[in-house]
């Protein structure tokens, strides 16, 4: 493999994008929307300034990185030679299945699928597709650049040779690949979510406030950060999707989420991306403080 398409240019794909050009790799990247393309290159940009600013990076190498990436707009003409094509789109089911659906269609009948998708189904989006024996799931976490774990995720028809080659791949990354099976949240997640919704419901019920609560999580678990600043850092609405994932894939009350959560969502309180959250957080710096009030 070394032509790799990712599609979609936000957090997770710039990341990823980022992380096969620094290893080599020709990448593709496609977003239907040419600004977010040029947002996502001035940030794989930045980042590489900040590895260049750390030591882990040479000066001269920052301009070969980002001559591999080729960003693009057409999906038709950004599969169209693709080794392996990699969809890091919004956590939307919908979405992906049109995508995959779309993907099969125009990719070469060699190309691997693959999908970024932190808890959706894996056989679920191989069935959009006529090669379900080559769908997989590689669950890059965030920031990509900087975390080792690559959960590889075999559906239901995943072949041993794909799977394989993945997992190969991803040790070339430079990443620590894990092979998990498909059930409803793999592993990160299944593991992370509730700890959040506990978490959330622990300040619901006024058992003590959010500082309090992150605090005892890194000092007492050391935990490089709480709970509730981790999920601000991932999306409040992300972290209510997957959990209704879980609520729905297992059948089990104790996965629904906490009413607190759900009426931040609705309220657009969503953590980093809407400046608010469990914590406010000043625009364009890392400064954050306590939001004033839950109910």
């Amino acid at each position: 493999m070394q032509n790799i398409t990712v599609i979609g240019g936000g957090t997770m794909g710039n990341g990823i994008a980022h992380v096969f050009a620094q290893n080599g790799y020709q990448v593709t990247l496609v977003d239907v929307v040419s600004a977010v393309l040029d947002k996502a290159l001035a940030t794989i940009g930045k980042n590489l300034d900040r590895q260049i600013a750390k030591g882990a990076l040479a000066e001269a190498d920052k301009a070969a990185i980002l001559q591999r990436i080729h960003p693009m707009t057409d999906l038709k003409e950004g599969v169209a030679n693709a080794d392996l094509v990699v969809e890091a789109a919004t956590e939307n089911i919908s979405l992906k299945l049109k995508i995959f659906s779309d993907m099969d269609q125009l990719a070469p009948a060699r190309a691997v699928l693959a999908t970024n998708t932190s808890s959706i189904s894996i056989t679920k989006i191989a069935a959009a597709t006529q090669r379900p024996d080559k769908v997989i799931g590689m669950h890059f976490m965030n920031p990509v650049p900087v975390m080792k774990l690559i959960e590889v995720i075999r559906g239901y028809a995943t072949t041993d040779e794909v799977t394989n080659q993945i997992m190969g791949l991803s040790r070339r990354l430079g990443k620590e690949p894990v092979e998990v099976n498909d059930y409803p949240g793999f592993v990160a997640n299944r593991i992370l979510l509730p700890m959040i919704n506990e978490a959330i419901y622990t300040l619901y019920e006024g058992v003590s406030g959010v500082q309090e609560i992150d605090t005892v999580m890194k000092l007492g678990m050391a935990h490089p950060m709480g709970p509730l600043q981790l999920a601000d850092f991932i999306g409040l609405d992300v972290c209510l999707a997957i959990l209704r994932v879980l609520q729905e894939g297992f059948g089990n009350p104790k996965y629904a989420p906490c009413p607190l959560l759900v009426n931040m969502v609705t309220a657009g309180k969503l953590g980093v991306k809407s400046g608010e959250g469990f914590y406010t957080y000043t625009p364009g710096s890392k400064d954050m403080m306590v939001a004033a009030r839950f109910r």
